[in-house]
């Protein structure tokens, strides 16, 4: 094939595999805790810590992230203690966010408003070897927090008041769900784009939830359409010359449409099934694995 002979689209190819294992495998815990536009003001704030790498000639991708987590931890504060006025401040972080970007990025030696735009957009031919190595080592942080903290991080997602009274640290697991969303946006950034990384956390959930009713059946379908449009995406954009974040996430949308369609007379179907046996259900375990507790559910429909 050769769209595998040239050493960019390799290195296009593995960092969109990347992003679509990892934006889903966040996103789901952000879809639960309905903060599904979270990552979008995290991509704003981002922004910021792109122009300083510019500015201080260091490397964009891990100076977003080390601004991305610092607006991340500040907007869960916000959302934790904040009052009437929270959303105010938070329209301010995101605003100031884009316009710091824009700002540091002209006023850099090393930068200009087309090298915004690869961050903003996307690009396939500016995924270096130096921004692969960022991206595979913040992908692994995502995974192991993802994957390996599962059954907490849907606990807190699903019912604060619930996880508190079995004893977890809501508070920490909050917190590192925002970090997790930020470091998830600096990964996605050089293949999707700052301005579209949040479709990409939300839009594969949400398709998957029209088909599954458990939370680990949709966190494995979410994550396989998340690899399938990054990857289907990323070779489009090859093949036809077009934006590869805005046709990842096009198809995505198009995906989300076809199995909500596909999924009416399936949902239908159920419930005549439930009507003919008198509408009784069993409670499902929680999947949380504390003993003796039982979760307010199995599924991330919300």
């Amino acid at each position: 094939m050769d769209i595998l002979e040239t050493a960019f689209m390799q290195r296009a190819l593995l960092a969109a595999l990347l992003v679509g294992v990892t934006a889903p495998a966040i996103g789901i815990y952000l879809v639960q805790r309905r903060q599904a536009l979270m990552g979008d003001g995290i991509g704003h704030v981002a922004m910021t810590g792109v122009g300083l790498g510019f500015l201080l000639s260091t490397s964009p991708i891990w100076m977003a992230t080390l601004v991305s987590v610092a607006g991340a931890v500040t907007m869960e504060l916000i959302r934790m203690y904040g009052k009437a006025r929270g959303d105010i401040a938070l329209a301010m972080l995101f605003y100031g966010g884009m316009a710091g970007g824009v700002l540091l990025v002209n006023v850099s030696d090393t930068g200009s408003t087309g090298d915004l735009g690869s961050y903003l957009f996307g690009s396939l031919s500016t995924v270096s070897d130096a921004d692969l190595l960022a991206i595979s080592l913040l992908a692994a942080f995502v995974l192991l927090v993802s994957v390996g903290l599962r059954r907490q991080l849907f606990a807190v997602s699903q019912d604060e008041e619930f996880a508190r009274v079995t004893g977890l640290p809501v508070r920490a697991l909050n917190l590192l769900i925002a970090v997790t969303a930020a470091v998830t946006v600096s990964v996605a950034m050089r293949v999707v784009g700052l301005l579209l990384v949040s479709a990409l956390m939300v839009v594969p959930v949400v398709a998957a939830q029209q088909l599954t009713r458990s939370f680990r059946a949709t966190f494995a379908l979410a994550v396989g359409i998340g690899v399938t449009v990054s990857l289907a995406g990323t070779s489009t954009s090859y093949y036809q010359d077009v934006p590869p974040g805005a046709t990842i996430v096009l198809m995505a949308i198009a995906l989300f449409i076809a199995l909500t369609v596909l999924a009416t007379p399936l949902a239908r179907r159920r419930a005549r099934r439930a009507e003919a046996h008198g509408g009784a259900g069993s409670a499902a375990e929680c999947p949380v694995g504390l003993p003796g507790a039982r979760g307010p559910r199995d599924d991330v429909r919300v």
